[in-house]
């Protein structure tokens, strides 16, 4: 992608006034430059002589998440539109084993283009988070779980919302009221929801002056011990009563509050189509599912620097 004379959003957030497409691409392609010229460490390794690509990462970066955006899952049909429709912002393109193959290597440098995007909102200081998880079915046959090479970290797992049984993972959120993706980690399917949720904060980033921080979850995330370690950490875990429990506080904010995070799971499977990832190996499945939660940030991150009205609208950018 030509580097196109763009303000930083961060330091000009009027500069940025249409929120379509080609203002988020260009706004997130800038600042993924910026960022990775700062911080190369976070760029795939590749040797100081050799042939330089003629593709960066900022912009494979940037066609991921309009790909995510406009809803293709299959990476040929998009490379085939991206030629036709977007050579002006892409003169050149790589084929598909190309592509898979740079945005495989990738992965990292997304999960960690994700927290720096989210830090980049005024988002990040909201005090409430909500947290839940949702399948990531990996197939439905039988001979599938025997032979994929996902078979060891997919498995069987019940998902209640829907009242079915499905072989997959599971992807775990901790997002803010807005949708703002702070935590995630993907996972088995049979995995510990609040083990999960303690190996996210796990991270110093999240947690150091987040005194006070209330999350908000189903009646999954109980136990005593699990409970002091949340309040030990300075964090005030809302949940609703399990049965034979006493009624616990801010029962009466559960339902409109829980019912953002089913919202947000349904933006990532009705929007960015997470249910039609297609990976079939460890590394395709992590790296669609990194596409599209960086997607979600990004649109955020957007609209947020350009002060739209509903911070996880994609109605902008999906056409």
């Amino acid at each position: 992608m030509p580097r196109i004379d763009v303000a930083d959003p961060t330091s000009n957030p009027e500069a940025l006034v249409d929120a379509d497409l080609d203002t988020l691409a260009t706004a997130l392609y800038a600042r993924t430059d910026d960022l990775l010229k700062s911080c190369p460490q976070q760029a795939p390794w590749r040797p100081a002589v050799g042939i330089c690509p003629r593709i960066t990462d900022a912009e494979l970066v940037t066609l991921a998440v309009m790909q995510a955006l406009l809803g293709f899952a299959s990476e040929a049909r998009w490379l085939r539109y991206a030629r036709k429709h977007l050579h002006g912002l892409f003169p050149y393109l790589p084929g598909q084993p190309g592509y898979n193959k740079r945005l495989r290597g990738l992965a990292a440098t997304m999960s960690w283009l994700i927290g720096v995007l989210a830090r980049d909102t005024s988002l990040w200081s909201d005090d409430v988070w909500v947290v839940d998880s949702t399948p990531v079915e990996c197939g439905r046959s039988r001979e599938t779980a025997r032979r994929s090479d996902l078979a060891g970290w997919a498995e069987y797992g019940y998902c209640a919302s829907h009242s079915r049984y499905f072989w997959g993972l599971r992807l775990h959120l901790l997002t803010t009221l807005h949708g703002l993706p702070i935590g995630f980690a993907l996972t088995g399917a049979k995995a510990d929801e609040r083990q999960v949720l303690l190996s996210i904060l796990g991270d110093p980033a999240l947690t150091t002056d987040r005194a006070g921080q209330i999350i908000i979850g189903d009646k999954h995330y109980y136990g005593r011990d699990f409970e002091t370690t949340l309040a030990t950490a300075g964090i005030c875990l809302l949940r609703p009563a399990r049965q034979g429990e006493p009624a616990r506080p801010g029962t009466q904010y559960f339902k409109p509050l829980r019912q953002i995070i089913e919202s947000v799971n349904d933006t990532f499977k009705g929007q960015l189509d997470l249910e039609r990832h297609g990976g079939h190996t460890a590394p395709g499945v992590l790296t669609r599912v990194l596409q599209r939660v960086l997607a979600l940030t990004a649109a955020i991150w957007h609209n947020n620097h350009t002060r739209q009205p509903v911070m996880r609208s994609l109605v902008a950018y999906d056409h």
